[in-house]
């Protein structure tokens, strides 16, 4: 089969949606379709003992949230999935940003009872942004919920994008009839269980279907069909591949109920890998050199091995294990011996990968998050990838001072991954970290203990104003505790500004220094 062939097979996307919409268990599901799983783990899966299949990291299985991006590859029908399970808590955001610049489409999920809430309006701002197609699955019919007319009012005003529902709801809560399949001309009746009947609309009239066509949710719910078909938007892939329209599905993951249906129209309507952006121009995935960038690195997936895998998008051309590829970065060379795809924490080796795939490489500790990898003659690097200010700083220390091996080799691999910021005080080994949350302290300090063996002591230095200076122009006796003079990990100086105030005083009395703020320059709207 062609490099063109296989690219066109594959579906790469994101699931996004705010904390408890259902995003993990709606995953799980997905799962069971392609065959990975015989059964869905349950989120809370303190309590059950079964723990859902992308909550690999043990914290996550504690706490039953999911505190890191994880990557799941599978043969459905006849196309390759990979689905990027995200975070949802708003600490991780610059994870699931991240995560967002490595796929094609986004299923965005919003929980029935509580509509658009604050991370997912986030999270639709930076897919929106981007241009990425965006399908929505209303989750939670199966409990009473709000009104679905209110629902998509509320997409298309606080969202600002037209919506279009391929499936609409009969009643819900223990009302549920099911849902109407407009895009199919079908109805998928729910009987509470997880069998779902298909009925085509031709065959609603015959007397088998008598008690369903005469429920009165039933004749509501063609009231309300009759005033879609008048009123509402019409249907356009344009708009939706432009990410100006977005499907809407109902239904419940957790029943589950039209998971299923949803999932087979999705597929079908998902669009395979898009031509991307580079320093030497548009590169199109059908291109027959082999390229991809870096989006994640993770450490200690397997902690017997204390492994370091880096995690890389497939922009063109197709992967061999055992190639040779160029770092755009340094022009050097590494062959790609160890390569990997996922479920989750699960992983197999992989000999050949396509324009669109996601796999996972062996890094020696050499790689960065946002590093181009490649082969041909021309040596060029993608978009470079958004990077957040911190809102949080905290001076860490090793509570053990005989651990200091393990505390800076687990303070270094550990920021590697991105999640979190490091700095040194200036001219001193003093280490700060920057966090957008506390969450992600809480799961540093975890994995310091669990992974590394080392416990920390975290001292809270408050909120932070970063601005960065020309090596020339530092001069020590301008900073003190208020204005801390730090380092970044490459050694360039900063200063960690204790306010507003202190930013502005300091700007007045020496307007000669130039202060950067390295965040302004990043293609994302820092608001988001």
């Amino acid at each position: 089969m062609s490099i063109n062939e296989e690219m066109n097979k594959r579906r790469t996307f994101a699931i996004i949606s705010h904390p408890d919409a259902g995003k993990t268990t709606l995953t799980e599901k997905l799962l069971v379709f392609g065959n990975l799983i015989r059964s869905a783990g349950t989120v809370k899966g303190k309590k059950s003992g079964k723990f859902a299949t992308s909550d690999w990291m043990e914290i996550e299985k504690q706490r039953g949230i999911s505190v890191t991006s994880s990557v799941m590859n599978f043969p459905y029908r006849d196309y390759q999935v990979n689905i990027l399970d995200t975070p949802g808590h708003e600490d991780f955001s610059e994870d699931t940003y991240r995560t967002l610049t490595a796929v094609d489409s986004v299923v965005m999920i919003i929980d029935a009872t509580k509509g658009i809430e604050a991370q997912t309006l986030k999270l639709f701002k930076v897919c929106k942004m981007r241009g990425i197609p965006i399908f929505t699955f209303i989750n939670k019919l199966d409990r009473e919920g709000r009104e679905p007319f209110e629902l998509m009012e509320e997409i298309e005003e606080v969202l600002d994008i037209e919506t279009y529902p391929m499936t609409w709801p009969a009643g819900m809560g223990k009302r549920f009839l099911g849902v109407f399949d407009r895009h199919h001309e079908q109805f998928i009746s729910y009987s509470g269980n997880e069998e779902e009947t298909y009925i085509p609309y031709s065959h609603l009239e015959k007397s088998e279907h008598q008690e369903l066509v005469e429920h009165p949710t039933y004749k509501e719910t063609l009231e309300e069909l009759m005033l879609l078909d008048e009123a509402g938007d019409q249907f356009s892939m344009e708009k939706v591949m432009r990410g100006e329209q977005t499907p809407v599905f109902f239904g419940s993951a957790l029943a589950p109920f039209g998971v299923e249906g949803f999932f087979d129209t999705f597929i079908d309507m998902a669009p395979a890998p898009a031509p991307r952006r580079s320093t030497e121009g548009i590169v199109s995935p059908d291109d027959a050199e082999f390229s991809g960038f870096i989006f994640k690195i993770q450490a200690n997936m397997n902690p017997q091995h204390r492994d370091r895998v880096a995690f890389v998008r497939i922009c063109s051309g197709k992967f061999e294990r055992g190639m040779n590829v160029t770092l755009g970065r340094t022009g050097k060379t590494f062959k790609l011996a160890q390569s990997q795809q996922f479920v989750a924490s699960s992983r197999g080796t992989i000999d050949e990968a396509y324009a669109g795939d996601i796999i996972g490489i062996y890094d020696p500790n050499v790689y960065r998050i946002g590093d181009t990898i490649l082969t041909g003659k021309t040596n060029f690097e993608y978009d470079e990838l958004p990077q957040f200010p911190p809102e949080e700083f905290k001076k860490v220390t090793a509570k053990n001072v005989m651990k200091s091996k393990q505390f800076k080799k687990g303070i270094e691999q550990l920021v590697q991954e991105g999640a979190i910021q490091l700095f040194k005080r200036y001219r001193f080994e003093d280490y700060i970290l920057g966090a957008v949350g506390q969450l992600q302290y809480d799961v540093f300090e975890y994995r310091m203990k669990n992974e590394y063996n080392v416990e920390v002591e975290l001292q809270p230095l408050g909120e932070r104003i970063p601005r960065w200076l020309k090596e020339e122009q530092v001069n020590e006796s301008l900073f003190d505790e208020r204005n801390m003079l730090v380092q970044d990990r490459e050694g360039s100086p900063l200063v960690l500004f204790k306010n507003d105030f202190s930013l502005r005083w300091f700007q007045d009395k020496n307007p000669d220094i130039e202060l950067i703020d390295l965040f302004e320059v990043n293609q994302y709207d820092q608001s988001y």
